[in-house]
């Protein structure tokens, strides 16, 4: 049950703030309320609509995108089902680095520049427009709300880039303050500022915890070795996003903090894409967000086939995002979702193209292929495995008590079965594995392009 001061922010100051951006979030968010509980025919038909109005302004107003629809006659009026998108080209990262003016829409107000951390090797500069940030705000606010927590319940967020920390000056921390959501250094992870995450939830006792999934997971697993208890707080739901959630990262966080874990998937560029609900279906944003999976060929997959991930935002008129390659891999569900809400569903999400490996042979494999190898092994803090190539695989491990020497060998034979029996697996042991920039962790970083093999 909310608090007073939950409801004060939640229908009063954060409208107010909103407000005061030029944002249309709250109104956003409450037709999101009602407009998810459409049955489906009704969805695409509102998309349909949405759609065409979109091709149609962007024929008028982006240049990149005016030139674009002439070169292949491309007319809002013809597009007759959601089908049609195909008739479109795919919009790349290379595409916008090269036409970053052109993608503006004639006439935009201010756009706020924006770029990804370039965890995928390809960082990308971009722009957002007030109607595209609040229907993100709106779609978050929307799915938060499914859990039982506002905006206002305290909020403990493990998150960021010493560079985005930087950002955090007076009024954001004012807002933050006001808004009971309090920011903690995902890139810091020692074994003291770990003590001292721990030492800061029991602090807070929130309601919601906030993070990647590695991150999470590894204060979780801090508290438990040290036999400290953080299910007794009262935390009702930890929202992950921006990695691959792994069953083994869920059970730790889930186990540790006795709360239920709603997994997230989206991203700086392609916008708030798809939330889990409490009955466990990983909803679209459909109102917003259109989303395609194509083979490596860019045709189109069946329910149930794994393929990269397009998005079309529709509310990115000022710097469009129309069938969108976003690296990522996944599966779309023509299945319901015992909650009684008809946003189509993500069976899946596998990670980015750079969490599968290639073996020696050419075959593909998601990453947890070789993370098995490694992750149950006794005496191993943490690691990360880097495909440098097809001939020469990387393991970084910290070791930690129990940690053999045979253990090495036992990961060079294991990563041999499956990557090619000639392939050379270097193990170096390491005192800490760094954060990328952007604060994230990860298991499996291949520089071999599965769509080359």
């Amino acid at each position: 049950m909310s608090s007073g001061w939950t409801r004060l922010v939640a229908n009063a100051l954060f409208p107010l703030h909103e407000w005061l951006k030029g944002h249309s979030s709250v109104e956003r968010r409450r037709e999101l309320e009602v407009s998810q509980w459409w049955p489906r025919d009704r969805l695409r038909a509102y998309q349909l609509q949405r759609v065409r109005a979109f091709v149609t302004h962007l024929a008028q107003r982006v240049p990149y995108y005016r030139d674009l629809f002439n070169e292949h006659d491309v007319r809002a009026e013809e597009i007759g089902s959601l089908d049609d998108l195909a008739r479109i080209p795919f919009l790349t990262k290379p595409i916008i680095r090269a036409n970053l003016e052109r993608l503006k829409a004639e006439g935009a107000g201010p756009l706020k520049r924006y770029n990804t951390g370039g965890s995928s090797g390809e960082p990308l500069i971009f722009f957002m427009g007030k109607d595209r940030i609040s229907h993100d705000v709106a779609a978050k606010w929307r799915a938060t709300r499914w859990w039982g927590v506002d905006i206002g319940d305290r909020e403990l967020v493990v998150w960021g880039s010493p560079v985005e920390l930087k950002a955090q000056d007076r009024l954001r921390s004012l807002r933050d303050r006001l808004f009971r959501s309090e920011l903690l250094p995902a890139f810091e992870m020692s074994a003291s500022n770990l003590d001292r995450f721990v030492d800061r939830i029991r602090a807070v006792r929130p309601a919601m915890l906030f993070g990647y999934p590695s991150s999470l997971s590894l204060i979780a697993a801090h508290a438990e070795k040290g036999g400290v208890r953080l299910d007794d707080l009262g935390i009702r739901v930890a929202f992950v996003t921006s990695e691959r959630l792994y069953d083994h990262q869920r059970a730790t966080i889930e186990r540790v903090f006795g709360c239920r874990v709603a997994n997230g998937y989206g991203g700086r560029d392609a916008g708030f894409i798809a939330h889990e609900c409490p009955a466990g279906g990983m909803h679209i944003s459909a109102e917003d967000i259109i989303v395609e999976i194509v083979d490596r060929e860019g045709r189109p997959v069946a329910p149930g086939e794994a393929g990269e991930i397009v998005v079309t935002h529709l509310a990115t008129g000022d710097f469009p995002f129309l069938r969108y390659r976003t690296g990522d891999v996944g599966v779309l569900s023509d299945a319901h979702c015992p909650c009684g809400r008809g946003l189509p569903l993500l069976a899946e999400v596998q990670g980015r193209s750079t969490d599968f490996v290639v073996a020696a042979d050419g075959t593909v494999m998601h990453g947890l292929a070789l993370i098995y190898v490694v992750r149950d092994l006794p005496g191993i803090e943490r690691f990360k495995i880097v495909q440098e190539s097809l001939q020469r695989t990387r393991v970084l491990l910290v070791p930690g008590a129990g940690y053999a020497p045979q253990t090495a060998e036992r990961i060079r034979v294991g990563l041999r079965q499956r990557l090619g029996a000639n392939v050379t697996v270097d193990v170096e042991t390491v005192s800490d594995i760094p954060a990328e920039r952007s604060g994230k962790y990860r298991y499996v970083a291949s520089l071999v392009s599965p769509q080359t093999h």
